[in-house]
């Protein structure tokens, strides 16, 4: 996993709610076992017509989409089946953080577990979010904060193992084979 400490992007807006993993990657594309080629896949049925045309009318087709990494969404993102595609599909994309009042549990540590950073903000930050697309913003890991351009700064929470894994690159099997030494000790002073 990639280190992620500060990220710096516009946003795109996706000012739906209930957003739920089956949207986020529909079920017809679970099969794959790889992260890979995912993010072509994300929000399918939302983003291409039935013969495969991009729809020009949704958010991630707009030209002012193509580079941003955080997406903004509606109220209870992830929410629906515990599907670890959903975020690999995301990260796949090009997304490093997703912001909404509230994610779901299972997305979350799903999301942490992949490097992507899932940040609820309080309902004014998140307002002001929705009500301006492509804003740049800087999520600082380290901080628990995300600063929009106009100065405004709302912290948010982030599991502290789950920030450690993030900051130093590291999911939780790496950790783990990190602390080899450490482990091996204790077992030889048990005997």
């Amino acid at each position: 996993m990639d280190k992620v400490t500060t990220i710096t992007s516009r946003t795109v807006v996706l000012p739906v709610e209930n957003v739920d993993t089956d949207q986020i990657i529909p079920a017809r594309f679970l099969k794959a076992t790889s992260k890979v080629g995912l993010g072509s896949k994300l929000f399918a049925d939302w983003r291409f017509a039935a013969d495969g045309a991009p729809k020009p009318e949704f958010a991630l087709n707009q030209p002012t989409a193509a580079g941003a990494t955080v997406l903004v969404a509606g109220d209870n993102f992830g929410c629906g089946s515990s599907r670890e595609h959903a975020p690999w599909a995301l990260v796949d994309y090009g997304f490093r953080a997703v912001v909404s009042t509230s994610i779901a549990d299972i997305f979350k540590n799903n999301s942490l577990k992949n490097g992507l950073v899932p940040i609820v903000v309080d309902a004014a930050t998140h307002a002001k979010l929705l009500a301006a697309p492509n804003t740049q913003v800087t999520v600082s890991v380290a901080d628990k904060t995300l600063t929009l351009s106009d100065g405004t700064r709302a912290t948010f929470p982030i599991e502290p193992f789950a920030r450690f894994c993030l900051l130093n690159g590291v999911d939780e099997l790496e950790f783990l084979v990190s602390q080899e030494a450490a482990i091996a000790a204790f077992e030889a002073k048990r005997g």
